[in-house]
């Protein structure tokens, strides 16, 4: 019998934590970047932790990646050409090239041990990694963009840790300056922004950054997650040169493929904001 255990992710500014019962370790290194460790849990699938935190687990995570997929290629009118900045467990990458219209889809991860650990311990995430329009790049997702042609992209999805480490360099207007000079006219920037109970203050500062690197439209969108502080998520998204109100429902009601959480009803009640949630900008 497998010796039982828990992997509890404490988190102090909540006041709480997170924890899951785990069978044994599947595997730990620390790479150039960080420390990452895999747990095959009793009731979760496998856990990766990165640093200390919880970064998905194989029972929830289609909540997330559908949601900071789904909703902004279901805004844009025709979203060809796409750039996922981190997202090393690909699962984001998945959800993008279910959409018919993306032609590309460039996933920029700094460290390439987290892909090939979730293409060993998750591989259901990396189903779409051998997808012709899938590029694959291990460098640094903030340069990349730096470095972007202007009006090349559509949308450009920041799937990123917390903002410490190797993510500090994604909250900041510089790095919004870049997303919003690749960006075509109409095109739309989504972020993950954390907890709106734990991490209001974030969303806010995210907010006003993006503001000053240009974007008018703004629209922050939450979501349950379980594996998370405090249980429930969010992902901001930004856009250049028009609104985030409506999107295409007739489409997204008509969808060719499966998801699990994400249609058109949950697109509609995430565009609504929470009272203590209203007037962030």
């Amino acid at each position: 019998m497998p010796q039982l255990s828990w992997f509890t992710e404490a988190y102090a500014l909540s006041g709480s934590s997170v924890g899951f019962r785990t069978e044994r370790l599947l595997h730990a290194e620390k790479t150039r970047f960080q420390n990452i460790e895999i747990y095959q849990t009793t009731d979760w699938g496998n856990l990766m932790v990165i640093d200390g935190c919880i970064m998905l687990t194989g029972r929830d995570n289609f909540l997330y990646h559908e949601m900071m997929s789904h909703p902004a290629l279901f805004t844009h009118a025709r979203a060809k050409r796409v750039v996922i900045i981190g997202g090393g467990d690909c699962g984001t990458l998945r959800e993008v090239l279910r959409h018919d219209e993306v032609e590309s889809a460039t996933q920029v991860e700094i460290d390439e041990r987290v892909t090939r650990l979730a293409e060993k311990h998750f591989p259901e995430l990396c189903e779409a990694n051998s997808d012709p329009r899938a590029e694959l790049l291990f460098d640094d997702g903030i340069k990349y963009m730096a470095d972007c042609a202007p009006g090349s992209v559509d949308v450009v999805i920041v799937d990123s840790t917390d903002p410490v480490g190797p993510a500090e360099g994604l909250f900041n207007a510089a790095f919004y300056a870049s997303c919003f000079r690749a960006l075509r006219q109409g095109g739309i920037l989504v972020q993950q922004s954390e907890s709106p109970i734990a991490h209001l203050h974030l969303i806010k500062s995210m907010r006003g950054e993006m503001s000053k690197a240009g974007f008018g439209a703004l629209r922050t969108l939450t979501f349950p997650q379980p594996c998370y502080p405090t249980g429930w998520w969010s992902c901001t998204m930004a856009r250049k040169g028009a609104d985030l109100t409506e999107f295409r429902e007739r489409g997204a009601a008509a969808k060719t493929f499966p998801t699990r959480y994400y249609n058109v009803e949950i697109h509609r009640a995430a565009l609504a904001q929470p009272e203590f949630m209203r007037g962030l900008d």
